[in-house]
């Protein structure tokens, strides 16, 4: 049997799903065995899978069968698979009867105990590629999830309000001392350290674009290092100003909350973000920026701890994988887990800095009209977020190792342990014999280890988007958004298109085709492209390019094709407000990458339009 046709699927189900995810499934199904098999696809896998979507709907696809790669997974890192693995599905033996005829030459079947062959990678990266493919679709989930994910916000904001530190708090003091007093430098000039800016995203007062810079409000509290007259305008003249007088301090008392709402991740739950006022917004992205660029480089932290550069954490993951030399860690509801508490313990040191930090950070969060204190440093959404997560994990991940070979804290030890690990805000790699060592000293300072994507046994790793086996990437092509259905569906397009491109590379040519196919029905015949190509269009093996006319004027080969354009609103800004935002951006060294209209529009945060015009297909 050559595959089961999506015409099996009868009557009232198939005009359901008519170019949904269910047929790009099927074709990633086939488009797998044929990576790692000559024989025909598993008919019965095909009746599963359907019968499957239909009577579980598309939670089969985006929280099943994620979940069937996760125990996957497992049992590669625990070298067998065990009793309590893939229980959504019927076992043969030791191993799973759904997908048998790939999971067979990676499990023995009688004993579930892996085996070694060079042959099972591409059954591996076939398993891994089918059952993840559907992991990250942004769907909205139910609103049973989002309630459940709520509580759960409110419940980690409970156990950290009566946060003190373990008994051995000592050390984490210590090594904290000696590693952030020998980062940061003593002393800092807030006019000429920090270079303030406003975020992309949304405000806690719904205020968007040009207009955070004329926004009327300003938090007493962040004069000590953010005094109103030099960063909400630009210069002392300005103190004459209108605008300035029509400024309103905020006193502590009557601050908003940061707003906390959820957006589209997956069927299985919401991901949520804590909306930042529109002052701290802007004051949190100088702070953020400085505190970057210092951990990228300074030599206690250069390497180690990163924030532009995944490629380090990917690279040793993927060797690690092979000669096992790094554990790579996973923390669950990072952010919201590093304590308030001991982010002071840790930059007691630095008092000014800390000062700095704590002025610009949100004290509390309205939680569907309930308004909380906030015993965590900052949830995300906020600038600082991501660079002080990584500062508490680094010092965590030393401390214990300092801990592990009982070694005083000075500052060659803490540099000599430093130097093997490695932070990408919750993605942690350590040496493999202290992984369960650093794992224990994590969850002691209230950090949750994600079990199911922490791996230092056997030869799977995870890190930063490198998934690994045996020295070989088998990280999956993810699709990340649902059927287009119309071109208003832009993002739709945009996505489909380059994740058909992603599958034709890796050789997913039926998956691929159909992507294409479903994207033309609506756009038309897409070009031949090169990877490089700002338009729409199908990527070659052969290094084939369209062609539709020579341009006398550019001297080149051009064809007409679908290009992405963001969509703009009127946003004029002027007077002091403009100059402010010119000179912040001269200051940035951002001039060359900003719209020449930023100060007549701004972009709509999500929005992008298609429009055809003739371009280049290099």
């Amino acid at each position: 049997m050559a595959g089961l046709p999506t015409s099996y699927i009868g009557g009232e189900m198939k005009s359901q799903v008519k170019e949904t995810l269910l047929d790009l499934a099927l074709c990633i199904y086939r488009d797998a065995w044929r990576k790692c098999a000559a024989k025909q696809p598993d008919s019965r896998d095909m009746q599963t899978i359907v019968s499957r979507v239909e009577n579980e709907g598309m939670s089969f696809l985006t929280i099943t069968l994620p979940q069937f790669c996760k125990d996957f997974e497992r049992s590669l890192a625990d070298e067998r698979i065990g009793s309590s693995s893939f229980r959504s599905f019927r076992k043969n033996g030791a191993i799973p009867a759904f997908l048998q005829g790939m999971t067979s030459h990676v499990f023995d079947q009688a004993t579930g105990r892996i085996c070694y062959d060079e042959d099972c990678l591409p059954y591996i990266d076939s398993v891994r590629s089918f059952t993840n493919a559907f992991k990250k679709v942004e769907l909205s989930c139910t609103d049973a999830r989002e309630k459940l994910a709520r509580q759960e916000f409110v419940a980690i904001e409970h156990d950290l309000e009566g946060v003190t530190p373990p008994e051995d708090g000592e050390l984490f003091g210590l090594v904290s001392d000696v590693l952030w007093n020998d980062v940061f430098p003593l002393g800092f000039d807030p006019m000429e350290d920090f270079i303030p800016k406003h975020g992309p995203g949304s405000t806690c007062e719904k205020i968007t674009g040009n207009r955070k810079f004329d926004h009327p409000e300003w938090y007493e509290r962040l004069e000590g290092y953010f005094p109103l007259d030099s960063f909400k305008f630009a210069n002392a003249n300005s103190t004459m100003t209108e605008a300035f007088e029509k400024v309103k301090l905020i006193q502590e008392g009557q601050e908003q909350p940061v707003r906390v709402v959820s957006v589209p991740k997956t069927l299985k739950g919401p991901r949520l973000i804590a909306i930042e006022p529109v002052c701290m917004q802007y004051t949190q992205q100088a702070v953020s920026r400085y505190l970057v660029d210092i951990l990228e480089t300074s030599k206690m932290t250069r390497g180690h701890v990163n924030f532009t550069d995944q490629t380090i954490n990917q690279r040793l993951a993927l060797s690690s994988s092979r000669d096992g030399r790094f554990a790579t860690l996973d923390l669950s509801s990072a952010s919201d887990r590093v304590p308030l508490l001991l982010v002071k313990r840790m930059l007691a040191c630095r008092p000014d800095l800390l000062d700095c930090i704590l002025a610009c950070r949100s004290r509390s969060a309205d939680v569907d009209g309930d308004v909380i204190s906030l015993s965590k440093f900052a949830s995300m959404g906020s600038a600082l977020c991501f660079p002080i997560e990584s500062m508490y994990f680094y010092t965590l991940c030393v401390a214990a190792r300092l801990e592990k070979y009982n070694l005083p804290v000075t500052r060659s030890n803490v540099f000599i342990m430093s130097r093997l690990v490695y932070v990408f805000g919750d993605d942690i790699l350590v040496p493999t014999d202290d992984a369960a060592v650093v794992v224990n000293y994590l969850q002691k300072y209230y950090c949750k280890v994600g079990s199911h994507k922490s791996f230092w046994t056997g030869k799977f790793r995870e890190s930063c988007g490198m998934d690994a086996y045996d020295g070989h990437s088998v990280t999956p092509t993810y699709v990340r958004q649902e059927t287009p259905n119309c071109k208003r569906d832009t993002s739709q397009l945009i996505s489909w298109v380059k994740t058909s491109n992603a599958f034709y590379l890796r050789g997913y040519w039926e998956a691929a085709s159909h992507m294409v196919k479903v994207c033309e029905r609506i756009l038309g015949t897409l070009p031949l492209v090169g990877p490089e190509c700002a338009g729409l269009g199908k990527l070659c093996f052969q290094g084939f390019r369209s062609v539709a006319r020579w341009s006398r004027t550019l001297h080149r080969f051009e064809v007409k094709a679908w290009v992405p354009k963001p969509v703009y609103q009127t946003d004029e800004l002027d007077g002091d407000e403009a100059l402010l935002k010119s000179l912040l951006l001269l200051r940035s060294g951002q001039t060359d990458e900003v719209d020449s209209k930023h100060l007549e529009r701004s972009v709509l945060r999500g929005a992008v339009t298609l429009q055809s015009r003739w371009i280049v297909t290099d």
